[in-house]
């Protein structure tokens, strides 16, 4: 059986379309992150180069991007036996995503990256199919 999946992704949340002979299903996957704040200028303590401490800021950029690993994991978990891909969304996230694909060994999968904007379900799910069935 035949399984095609687009996905639309940002760091917030993705939602999968998945596409077989005789079915289609909607899944949504939620990152635990909130937006990512940066901050301009440094932030750093201004103590000699090797005793700088860890500050807020870097505590904040580090836990953003673990949480954000944990969200590829199950991403990729839900895409991971697909016989092609298609990923689209607004931001970094699919291009960050793709990356994670090629590291796992599936990139061969992936047929189209696209930049759109926020979609509702309807359109996600109209999009993915007039891709795969054209």
């Amino acid at each position: 059986m035949k399984k095609e999946i687009g996905l639309w992704i940002d760091h917030r949340d993705a939602i999968i379309v998945i596409l077989t002979d005789d079915a289609e299903e909607i899944t949504h996957i939620t990152s635990s992150n909130g937006k990512h704040v940066r901050y301009s200028g440094s932030s750093h303590s201004k103590t000699p180069q090797g005793l700088k401490e860890v500050t807020s800021e870097d505590q904040r950029d580090r836990k953003f991007g673990n949480q954000l690993n944990i969200y590829y994991d199950e991403v990729i978990a839900a895409i991971r036996d697909a016989d092609s891909i298609q990923i689209f969304g607004p931001g970094e996230a699919k291009g960050e995503l793709e990356k994670r694909i090629e590291h796992e060994g599936i990139k061969a999968h992936i047929l189209a990256i696209e930049t759109v904007d926020k979609l509702t379900d309807r359109q996600i799910s109209a999009k993915v199919r007039e891709h795969f069935l054209i």
